[in-house]
C-alpha cells in the first residue's frame, strides 16, 4: 500500500455563527426592558458609545430669547423709568454684577439680620468645612452624581419584619423567642407555615408542647390568618377573630371540597342551614383573605410598554409604527475615536480602540436591523388580522409563523424571535404579538377555517347569555357551533371551557338556582 501526499481544493458552504451574528439574534428576542438593560451595559463598557438623546432641557434655550425680548421691550417702552434705570436704581432688579443692592434694602420692612438671624453663623470657613460647601457655588453646585437616591426611599415592610416586631413585644422568654424566629423562617410569603413541628422540636431540643403553645400564640399575630398550615386553618383563624366560627360555619369550612365542586345541595345538608343562610355564609367566606401574607412586601407590577403602535386611518386602513420610547438611541462618537487614536502609542491601546469601534458599529447596525425586522413582521400581522382590528375577536383568522415568514421572505425562527416578549397597542387593546397566532379549526362546509381563539370567544359569549332555565351543555354548544359553520368535537369544547375557567353545565345550573333563590 503506497502512501503519498496530494493537494486538493474544495468549496463548501457553512454557516458560521460569528459573535456579531449571535449578538443580532440575541437582541432580536429581547423585550424592551431587557434591551434597555443590555444597551446600558454596553454604554458602560464601550467608551465610544453615547446616547443620542440630548441631555440639555428644551426650555433652557428658550429662556434667553425671552429674557432678551423682555429687556428690549423695557428699554423701548416710554415712561417706564428706563432713564432712572441707567443710574443703577431701576426699582425692580438688583445689579448683580456690581453687587449694589442698597437700593433694595430701603424697600424691605425688616433688616437683613432680622430676616436671616443665623447668617453670622454661616461663615465661609464653617461652610467650607461642612458638607454644604456646594451651596456657595450657586445652582451649578458640585453634586455627587453617583449618589443613590433610592437609598433614601422608605423601605417597604416585609412580612418577616412585621412578624419579628410582634414577636419581640409578645415573648420575653428567650426560648420562646428562639422558637418564634424559627417559625417565622418556616413561613412562606403567603403567610402559611411550611414544615413539621416535630422536626422543629427535635432540631431545637425543645418539648413539642412548648412549640405548639408558641405557635398558638403567634397565630394571633397580624395579619390575621398567618402561621396556618392549610387553607381550612387560615379561614378558621380569621373567622374566630371576627367571632363568626359557629358550628354551621365550621361545618362549611370542613367541607370546602364541596364548595369547590359547587355541590351546594350536599353542602347545605352538611351545614344544616337554609338556602338563604348558605348564600350568606358563602359570601362571608369569599370576603376572607386566603393569602394574608401577600399584603406585605409585594413587588410592584411592571407596566407593559407596547413595542408597536397601530392606529386606524379615516379610509379604513391601519398605520403601523414603532414606539420610539422603547427604542434605545446610541451613536458612535467618531470624533472622540479620532482624538484618542492619535494619542495611542502602544499596540494594546490601538487594538482596544479598534475592537471598541467595531463593537459599537455592530451594535448600532444590530439595533437598526432589529427595529426594521419588528416593523416588517408587525405590518404583516396587521395585514393578516385586519378583520380582527375592524370587527373584533369573532373575525380573528388562524395564523401560523410560516405564513408570515413566507410573506416577508424570512425564516420561521426569525419571526418566532420577533414575536417573543413584544406587544402591540391597537384600537382593540394591548396584545402580545403571539396572540395573533392561533390554530385553525375546520369549517363544516368548504369555507374558511376558524381561529381557535375566535371559537373560545363564541363559547364564552354563549354561556354568558344562557338563561337559568336553559343551561347549555357541551353537546348543545357543539350543535350551535356546527350551525355557525364550525366543525368541532365535544371534547374540544370541554377543553376550551375548562381553559376559560367555566364550570360544567351541572355546576352552572346549581349556581344559578341558588342565585335565583337568594334574589327571590
Amino acid at each position: 500500500m503506497a502512501i503519498n501526499t496530494k493537494l486538493e481544493l474544495r468549496q463548501t458552504h457553512n454557516l458560521v455563527m460569528t459573535p456579531q451574528l449571535q449578538q443580532a439574534i440575541k437582541l432580536l428576542q429581547l423585550s424592551n426592558i431587557e434591551l434597555a438593560g443590555f444597551v446600558d451595559g454596553e454604554l458602560e463598557r464601550n467608551p465610544l458609545l453615547e446616547r443620542a438623546d440630548s441631555d440639555e432641557p428644551n426650555g433652557a434655550a428658550d429662556e434667553l430669547p425671552a429674557a432678551a425680548a423682555a429687556k428690549e421691550d423695557g428699554a423701548d417702552a416710554p415712561g417706564d423709568g428706563s432713564a432712572d434705570g441707567a443710574d443703577g436704581d431701576d426699582g425692580d432688579w438688583v445689579n448683580l454684577e456690581t453687587g449694589n443692592d442698597t437700593g433694595r434694602t430701603d424697600d424691605l420692612d425688616a433688616e437683613p439680620q432680622d430676616m436671616f438671624p443665623d447668617a453670622e453663623s454661616f461663615t465661609p470657613g464653617v461652610i467650607k468645612d461642612s458638607g454644604w460647601s456646594g451651596l456657595t457655588q450657586g445652582p451649578r453646585a458640585d453634586i455627587d452624581e453617583g449618589a443613590n437616591l433610592e437609598a433614601y426611599v422608605a423601605e417597604e415592610k416585609t412580612l418577616r419584619n412585621h412578624l419579628s416586631e410582634q414577636l419581640v413585644l409578645t415573648f420575653a422568654d428567650p426560648a420562646r423567642r428562639l422558637i418564634g424566629h424559627h417559625l417565622i423562617d418556616m413561613t412562606d410569603e403567603a403567610g402559611y407555615l411550611r414544615g413539621e413541628l416535630d422536626a422543629l422540636a427535635e432540631l431545637l431540643g425543645a418539648p413539642l408542647d412548648l412549640v405548639e403553645e408558641t405557635l398558638t400564640v403567634m397565630q394571633g399575630f397580624e395579619p390575621c390568618g398567618v402561621f396556618a398550615r392549610d387553607l381550612r386553618e387560615c379561614l378558621t383563624l380569621q373567622l374566630k377573630e371576627q367571632d363568626r366560627c359557629d358550628p354551621a360555619m365550621a361545618a362549611l369550612i370542613d367541607n370546602l371540597h364541596l364548595l369547590a365542586a359547587h355541590d351546594l345541595v350536599a353542602l347545605k345538608r352538611a351545614a344544616r342551614v337554609s338556602d338563604e343562610d348558605l348564600c350568606d355564609m358563602i359570601a362571608e367566606v369569599k370576603r376572607l383573605n386566603p393569602k394574608p401574607g401577600l399584603k406585605y412586601g409585594t413587588s410592584p407590577s411592571q407596566p407593559i410598554v407596547p413595542d408597536v403602535l397601530v392606529r386606524s386611518l379615516p379610509d379604513g386602513s391601519f398605520h403601523v409604527e414603532l414606539n420610539s420610547d422603547t427604542l434605545p438611541r446610541v451613536l458612535v462618537n467618531q470624533s472622540y475615536y479620532a482624538t484618542v487614536s492619535k494619542s495611542a502609542t502602544r499596540k494594546q491601546d490601538k487594538s482596544y480602540l479598534v475592537d471598541c469601534l467595531q463593537t459599537a458599529n455592530w451594535l448600532v447596525k444590530s439595533l437598526d436591523q432589529r427595529a426594521r425586522t419588528i416593523l416588517k413582521v408587525a405590518q404583516e400581522i396587521v395585514r393578516q388580522q385586519d378583520g380582527f382590528l375592524t370587527y373584533g375577536v369573532r373575525h380573528l383568522r388562524p395564523l401560523n409563523l410560516k405564513t408570515v415568514a413566507d410573506a416577508i421572505s424570512m425564516h420561521e425562527s426569525t419571526v418566532s424571535r420577533v414575536t417573543a416578549n413584544k406587544y402591540m397597542a391597537t384600537n382593540r387593546g394591548l396584545f402580545e404579538l403571539k396572540y395573533f397566532f392561533t390554530s385553525a379549526i375546520a369549517a363544516t362546509s368548504e369555507g374558511d377555517s376558524h381561529s381557535s381563539e375566535a371559537v373560545r370567544h363564541r363559547i364564552r359569549a354563549m354561556i354568558d347569555a344562557e338563561p337559568a332555565a336553559d343551561v347549555l351543555s357541551d353537546d348543545k354548544i357543539v350543535e350551535r357551533l356546527k350551525g355557525d359553520g364550525v366543525d368541532i368535537a365535544r371534547r374540544t369544547v370541554a377543553k376550551y371551557r375548562e381553559a376559560l375557567g367555566i364550570p360544567s353545565s351541572v355546576q352552572r345550573r346549581r349556581l344559578k338556582r341558588i342565585a335565583l333563590g337568594a334574589s327571590a
